[in-house]
This record gives structure tokens, sequence and C-alpha cells, in this order.
């Protein structure tokens, strides 16, 4: 087993010292799904939600949250993004809307918290506008689906691949 690389000596934690790794150009992708009821579903894609346009909120507080990581994520450094962009799918035969979020960075560390941030948040921000009408949506299945770049190298997720 891989020693973990945010517990120093002691046991206690610690934030990596990246100083020495070079700089590479790193891309995430990630993923999520919010469960709602189809009436829920109905009123966002149907733009008749009283506080106004559900995607669009989500979007944009996903986008913020990725670039606020660092100050939510105790370890995680403060990096450069070049970029990120949101999808959001609505399902009508599952009642759900997918969630992915991109982004990329050029540096030492970064990219894969920034990318699960987005998603979460923006699932999270659709619970909050829409929790006075449905109380009972499930936020499910965030997880990585890519990763390039660094020491670590790359990693892709199967599309089916389930891990329970």
């Amino acid at each position: 087993m891989e020693k973990l690389t945010h517990i120093n000596e002691d046991g206690r934690p610690k934030m990596v010292d990246v100083g020495d790794k070079e700089d590479t150009l790193r891309i995430g992708e990630a993923y999520g799904c919010i469960y709602m009821d189809g009436k829920t579903l109905e009123m966002i894609t149907g733009g008749k939600h009283k506080k106004g346009d559900v995607i669009a909120t989500a979007q944009v507080a996903g986008i913020m949250a990725a670039k606020k990581t660092w100050d939510i994520i105790p370890m995680c450094h403060n990096i450069l993004m070049n970029g990120i962009d949101m999808k959001f799918e609505p399902d009508v035969e599952k009642n759900c809307i997918h969630i992915g979020a991109r982004a990329t960075t050029r540096g030492k560390t970064g990219i894969e918290m920034e990318v699960l941030t987005a998603v979460s948040v923006a699932a999270l921000t659709i619970y909050d506008m829409c929790k006075a009408v449905d109380r009972s949506m499930i936020i499910s299945d965030v997880k990585l689906m890519k990763k390039s770049g660094g020491k670590s190298g790359d990693f892709n997720r199967e599309v089916n691949e389930d891990r329970k």
C-alpha cells in the first residue's frame, strides 16, 4: 500500500510540498447526477422556477466553487486554472440532471479536486434552488472520470464502470 502524502511523520495532516515538481498540462473531468421528481425536472427544463434559471445558476456556482477549492478543502493548493466548463443534461427517463465538469491547468499539482468540487456544488445549488418543491432530491455518483498530467499519470474511468 502506498504512503498517504498528506500525513506527516507524526501522523498529523500536512500540505504536500510541490515546489520541486515540474509544471505539466493537467486536465480533469468529473461527473455527478441529481435525481428529482419529474415535476421538478419539468419546472427546471421549462424555465418555470420563480427563482430564475436553475441550470445557469448551478453552472456559475460550480465554476466559482472550482476556483475556490483551495479555500474549502484544507490540503488543496491554490492553483491557477486555465479554464473550466460544465455541462448539464436533463434526463426525463430517469428524472435527473447529469452534471459534468472539465478543467485545465498548467502547474505542479491540481485539477481533480477542482472538477469534483464544481460538480458537487452545482448539484447542491440545484438542490438549494428546488428544495421548496422537492426535498426528496438525491445527489449521486460524484466521481472523477478522467485525469491527465503530472507524476501519477493518466486516469480514465470507463463510462459504465460502477464501484460499490
